[in-house]
């Protein structure tokens, strides 16, 4: 089959790592699954590997390796272990996009190394970019390959700077999450479960926590300049609850494009594995006739102090993003552990970035040290 795109998915087990394999389902003369890794879901990635017969597996959690192996053991599927099994088969010959689905840090060393070995990146872990996007910059110029975003958000900036000029501004929109009209007061004492309830969006908990925080849409804040080379004072937040309108891009002459389309993951990633081609989908079409009118407000930075600390982290620069992503998600796991309280997420956060070492310009070894530094405080905080 020519012009096959064979891909890795990393976290494959996991909500973005699922829906990429339902593009996969629909897809099959045009892109074949290579390579699927889960971190502890064995049962999910034993009937992935079934159904899509990859080259390889890798379960991250090494106590449920003979487990898988014992399971695809009359398959032709190669099982690994461990997570330095994943930066390993990123580098497989046969692999040439890798889908970086992993949740937080975890997917940074992995995508490093895919990029090292001359492989495409669809990009769906923000944190890669949030914790060493100038390293990953370089690395991406040096080794010529490309990064297609796989975030609706950045998908949607992507596509609308396709064949543009001069840009004045970026619009990322947030449909603010569960706790968009509650008061200061009534978050100090929301659950985890109320802020796993997203209104529009099927994401993973991690993800849905930083969406209820905004932390999230921080996230997006550095992930685009490092996307898109724009400076973060360019990059503005429009929080649109009805996630129809995913981002939209402002020109020097007032111009204003915005890419549209119903709140479904699928679409960005399909988006991203067939780029610059667009592929036929029987996905939901959007019914204008009796579309909801669209809204847009400001962002409340005093309720949602996390998209504040974000700005301040990009706008400090060197590890200062790397401290503030490694607070997070400390804060996060905590938060739903129920440990720490909703606003103590920001509060953890703020602290971690106040007292941690500032490095202006940090190699890969200091944000590796600066990761390990920052969760330590962090976890010193949480009683």
């Amino acid at each position: 089959m020519e012009n096959v795109k064979h891909i890795a998915v990393l976290g494959s087990t996991g909500s973005i790592g699922t829906q990429t394999l339902d593009v996969v389902r629909a897809h099959t003369d045009k892109v074949v699954a290579e390579v699927l890794t889960a971190n502890r879901n064995a049962d999910l990635l034993i009937q992935q590997a079934i159904e899509f017969k990859p080259n390889a597996v890798v379960i991250a959690d090494e106590s449920q390796y003979q487990k898988v192996k014992d399971a695809l053991a009359n398959t032709d599927t190669k099982v690994f272990a461990g997570s330095k099994a994943i930066e390993q088969v990123v580098q497989f010959g046969t692999v040439d996009t890798v889908v970086t689905a992993m949740v937080g840090y975890a997917g940074l060393s992995s995508t490093i190394k895919a990029i090292e070995a001359g492989k495409n990146i669809a990009l769906s872990n923000k944190e890669t970019l949030v914790v060493a996007g100038e390293l990953i910059n370089q690395l991406v110029e040096k080794h010529k390959v490309s990064v297609t975003p796989v975030d609706s958000e950045h998908s949607a900036i992507f596509q609308c700077l396709m064949g543009e000029g001069e840009i004045e501004k970026l619009i990322l929109t947030a449909s603010g999450g569960p706790f968009r009209t509650k008061t200061l007061d009534e978050l100090r004492n929301v659950t985890p479960a109320q802020a796993l309830k997203h209104p529009n969006w099927s994401m993973g908990a991690k993800v849905t926590i930083d969406s209820a925080s905004m932390m999230n849409k921080g996230l997006e804040v550095i992930e685009a300049h490092w996307l898109f080379g724009v400076p973060y004072d360019k990059i503005e937040v429009s929080v649109h609850p009805q996630s129809i309108i995913h981002s939209m891009v402002q020109f020097v002459d007032g111009s204003v494009k915005a890419q549209m389309g119903l709140p479904d993951m699928r679409l960005p990633i399909q988006f991203a594995l067939s780029y610059p081609d667009r592929w036929p989908s029987d996905f939901k079409r959007m019914d204008f006739a009796t579309q909801q009118p669209l809204t847009f407000e400001a962002p409340d930075l005093n309720k949602f102090k996390c998209l504040a600390l974000a700005y301040r982290a990009l706008g400090k620069g060197g590890n200062e993003t790397a401290i503030m992503n490694a607070a997070n998600e400390v804060a996060v796991a905590a938060f739903l552990q129920e440990k720490i309280s909703f606003l103590g997420i920001a509060d953890t956060i703020e602290k971690t970035m106040d007292n941690v070492a500032f490095i202006a310009k940090p190699t890969y070894a200091d944000l590796v040290a600066t990761d390990t530094e920052a969760r330590a405080f962090a976890q010193s905080l949480i009683k």
